[in-house]
């Protein structure tokens, strides 16, 4: 069983998990949620949308600029994918 490393590095697997359950987030508020700093989250953020797993839309808000992040759906299908085969790691474990 092979581990995706784009899934696997543990920042990018908490965003992978935080936007699969909460479908869109802010940069500020996966920056808090992940306890991150500005340039790791834009860093790893910028690796996945590279990858092609995430869609990055920038908007002015009240002239305010405005990061929105959600996975695509090759980013979505990477996560499950990842899940599945750590299922497979644990339940060989108790084989």
């Amino acid at each position: 069983m092979e581990l995706d490393e784009l899934v696997h590095q543990p920042t990018r697997l908490r965003i992978f998990a935080y936007l699969y359950r909460h479908g869109t987030a802010t940069f500020p508020e996966l920056q808090e949620e992940l306890d991150v700093t500005e340039g790791n989250l834009s860093s790893h953020a910028q690796t996945m949308e590279d990858a092609g797993a995430l869609v990055v839309e920038k908007e002015f808000v009240d002239r305010r600029p405005r990061t929105t992040y959600r996975l695509t759906e090759d980013g979505t299908a990477l996560f499950e994918e990842h899940v599945a085969t750590l299922e497979r790691l644990i339940d060989g474990l108790e084989e």
